[in-house]
C-alpha cells in the first residue's frame, strides 16, 4: 500500500526478483563485459555479454547440457564440477573472441562460499580470462567433486541409501565415488578441443520451404461469368437498343440539312436566279 504522495512502484523484474537496477547500472557503466552467470537444479548457464543501446549482445555462452553432447560427460549436469566445467568452456570461447577480462554478474543470488556461481568463476579464471574476485569463495576441492566421492563413501558402496541417491549415476555407469577422475577427463577433452579446433560446430542451417510452382492460368480455360440481370432491367436496356437507330437516323437527316447551302433571296422578296 501506498504511505505517502511520494510512493512509487518498483519496476517488474525489481519486484519480481529478477534484477537489481542499482547494481546493474554500476556494471553497465563500468564500459566492461559481464560475466552472467545463472544456476538451477538440473542445467548452469554462462555468458559473457556487453551492453549496447539496442540491448546485451552476447560475446560467449555456454550451457552445461553441452558437456553431455560434446564432451561425454556422463554426471549430473546440476552440480558443482559441472558448473565449473560449462565456466572453463565459456571461458575458452571468450578467449577465441579476444575477451580478455570480465566483470562478475549474480544477480540477487546470496555470494555464498564454495556455491556453483564461484564454481563456474573458477573455471573461467582457469581458462584465462580476468574477472575482479576473492579467493576465499571458491573451494578447490568441490570443483572436482571430492565433496561428492566422500559422501558417497560415507553411506557405503552398495547400501540401500547409496542406490537410492546415486541411482542416475549408477545407471549411466557412473560411481560418485570416482567422480572427480570424470571431471579430469572431461576438463582434457575441452581444452583439447579448443587446442585442435574441433569445438566449433556449425549451426544447422535453416531451410527456406521450396516455393511451389504455380501453372499459368490460361485466358481460355477460365470460363465467363453471365451478368444476373433482372428483367426490368433487360427491358429498359432493350429499349435503348431500340432507341439507338432512331436516333442516329435524325442526326444523319440534320447532318444533310446543314451540308446543303441556302438559297439566297433579294430584297424585294423574289428569289435571285
Amino acid at each position: 500500500m501506498a504511505k505517502s504522495s511520494n510512493y512509487r512502484v518498483k519496476l517488474r523484474r525489481r519486484r519480481e526478483g529478477k534484477t537489481d537496477y542499482q547494481a546493474r547500472k554500476a556494471l553497465v557503466t563500468s564500459g566492461k563485459p559481464r560475466l552472467v552467470i545463472r544456476g538451477a537444479n538440473r542445467n548452469v548457464t554462462v555468458q559473457i555479454l556487453i551492453a549496447k543501446p539496442h540491448g546485451d549482445e552476447v560475446l560467449a555462452a555456454a550451457n552445461s547440457r553441452e558437456l553431455i553432447k560434446n564432451y561425454n560427460w556422463k554426471a549430473a549436469t546440476g552440480n558443482i564440477p559441472a558448473a565449473y566445467l560449462t565456466g572453463l568452456l565459456c571461458g575458452l570461447k571468450a578467449k577465441t573472441k579476444a575477451v580478455k577480462e570480465a566483470i562478475l554478474d549474480i544477480g540477487l543470488v546470496a555470494p555464498t562460499k564454495g556455491a556453483k556461481i564461484f564454481a563456474a568463476l573458477s573455471g573461467v579464471l582457469d581458462a584465462g580470462v580476468q574477472v575482479p574476485h576473492s579467493e576465499e569463495k571458491i573451494v578447490k576441492d568441490r570443483m572436482k567433486g571430492e565433496h561428492i566421492a566422500k559422501y558417497a563413501k560415507s553411506l557405503g558402496i552398495g547400501s540401500e541409501e547409496y542406490t537410492a541417491k546415486f541411482s542416475k549415476y549408477t545407471s549411466k555407469g557412473v560411481a560418485p565415488e570416482k567422480i572427480a577422475e570424470l571431471v579430469s577427463k572431461a576438463k582434457t577433452e575441452i581444452t583439447d578441443s579448443f587446442k585442435t579446433g574441433k569445438q566449433v560446430v556449425p549451426e544447422p542451417e535453416k531451410k527456406t520451404p521450396a516455393k511451389k510452382e504455380v501453372a499459368p492460368i490460361k485466358k481460355e480455360e477460365v470460363p465467363l461469368q453471365e451478368e444476373k440481370v433482372a428483367p426490368a432491367e433487360q427491358k429498359k436496356r432493350s429499349a435503348k437498343k431500340a432507341a439507338k437507330p432512331k436516333t442516329a437516323a435524325k442526326k444523319s437527316a440534320a447532318a444533310k440539312e446543314k451540308a446543303a447551302p441556302k438559297e439566297k433571296t433579294s430584297k424585294k422578296g423574289g428569289k435571285k436566279a
